[in-house]
């Protein structure tokens, strides 16, 4: 046997034996199940190495075969080339240059999550739900995240051309965008009038909880302090797990934020909230959609079973699921999917998402009305992990949602959502005396 061939045999039969010690399977047990399909996997390899139109060499099969194995789970697993890796730890960090936006891979092509606010995306008029077939005249079919990323980002300055399909549309429409510097700005904040605050959260970056936390404390310096305080997550796809808990415990002292249940008891997580620098005094609404996801719905859940805010706007995006990231030797890693989250009363969220208290037709972005497209949930995505409860109607007055919320015609404006917010907020002295009364 060819040299080459023997070291891909060796590679294939480390990885596996690798993958069976990190289930928590003996040596053992895992060799005797695994013996058939090692067999049938290294027979693959030799005939792709010796028969393939092209010659390739032993890493690009086995990452080949591995991308392929991780994405058949779920759409959110993927295995993790180094040069993966390494834009994994830019997107945390919240700097790069590009377009500014999350995608997903969805009927082998790229779709939009969400642009990020301000971004050369957001200015082109990109939406959640987007399809981007084509880049600089290349067809996106059958693409990789990371082949997509490396296409999308450059230079700052340098441009990219792009083929936008949306919903409704007969054919794709070009749509030339310049890259620019592209530094996530996760909080903005301002009054809305005397006493009523507003905070927009983008990403749960490394640095989520500590810039909200200055931002709310920003806002309750103006005269008289805080009346009322409106955050809004609309469009937010998430991030850490240890940011989504820190800006929920901002505003929970006591009980549950979160747990985690998966088959690796490493992944039996229980998230308590902590008194210190607590914002409990104000009143607080929230602003969620169906581009709000995974971080976004642990803070969501967490507020709401905790009776801490309101929810307004439309049911989220239903991502429920937690990925850990494991290296690899050679800088490689696996995003692996390993546990599932659950909100403070036991509620999964996994293809379900977190329903509003106040269900408010949305935004100009939300993707919601007679012209606009749907916005795709968690429930839309081939192969998604099934939940407990998984919901695929999208019409707001489903059973057991609160009817839709309108406001008067000579009082529509181009957000509604937040206009209710802060009507709620303007209330709250009043609910609060008639729930005083009441008990």
């Amino acid at each position: 046997m060819p040299r080459k061939m023997k070291m891909i045999i060796a590679v294939a039969t480390m990885l596996m034996l690798i993958g069976g010690a990190v289930a928590a399977q003996t040596a053992s047990s895992f060799a005797a199940q695994m013996s058939g399909p090692l067999r049938i996997f290294t027979d693959a390899l030799v005939i792709v190495h010796s028969k393939y139109v092209e010659e390739l060499s032993p890493s690009e099969i086995v990452y080949s075969a591995l991308e392929g194995m991780l994405s058949r789970l779920d759409p959110h697993s993927a295995f993790l080339r180094p040069e993966a890796m390494r834009e994994l730890d830019i997107d945390t960090r919240g700097k790069f240059e590009g377009l500014g936006i999350e995608i997903t891979i969805r009927d082998s092509y790229i779709m939009i999550i969400s642009p990020i606010d301000g971004t050369p995306a957001a200015n082109a008029g990109l939406a959640p739900g987007d399809y981007i077939v084509k880049i600089d005249g290349e067809s996106t079919r059958n693409i990789t995240i990371f082949e997509a990323v490396k296409k999308l980002r450059g230079p700052a300055g340098s441009s990219v051309k792009i083929n936008i399909w949306r919903k409704g549309w007969a054919d794709s429409k070009e749509v030339e965008i310049t890259r620019a510097p592209i530094t996530v700005k996760v909080v903005k904040y301002r009054e809305l009038e005397p006493g009523y605050g507003y905070v927009k959260l983008s990403q749960f970056t490394r640095n989520a909880t500590q810039e909200l936390k200055k931002a709310v404390l920003e806002l309750d310096k103006t005269e008289g302090g805080l009346k009322g305080l409106v955050l809004d997550l609309r469009n937010n796809p998430g991030g850490l797990l240890d940011q989504a808990a820190g800006v929920s415990d901002l505003f929970v002292d006591d009980g549950l934020i979160v747990y985690t249940r998966g088959r690796d008891e490493d992944m039996q997580n229980v998230i308590k909230a902590t008194r210190a620098g607590t914002v409990t005094s104000v009143p607080l609404t929230m602003l969620i959609n169906a581009g709000s996801a995974s971080a976004s719905e642990i803070v969501a859940g967490c507020l709401q079973d905790q009776h801490r805010a309101i929810l307004i706007g439309e049911r989220s995006f239903g991502k429920g699921s937690v990925q850990t990231i494991v290296p690899m030797p050679d800088g490689s890693g696996l995003k692996l999917t390993t546990a599932k989250y659950f909100t403070p009363n036991g509620r999964e969220i996994q293809a379900k998402g977190i329903e509003p208290d106040l269900a408010v037709p949305g935004d100009e972005t939300a993707g919601v009305g007679k012209d606009k497209p749907r916005m795709l949930r968690e429930a839309d995505l081939d192969g998604h992990l099934e939940g407990a409860d998984e919901e695929v109607n999208d019409t707001p007055d489903a059973p057991g949602v609160p009817p839709s919320v309108t406001l008067d015609e000579d009082k529509k404006s181009d957000d509604p959502q937040l206009d209710m917010a802060l009507k709620v907020l303007k209330a709250w002295p009043v609910f609060m005396k008639a729930a005083s009364n009441k008990n």
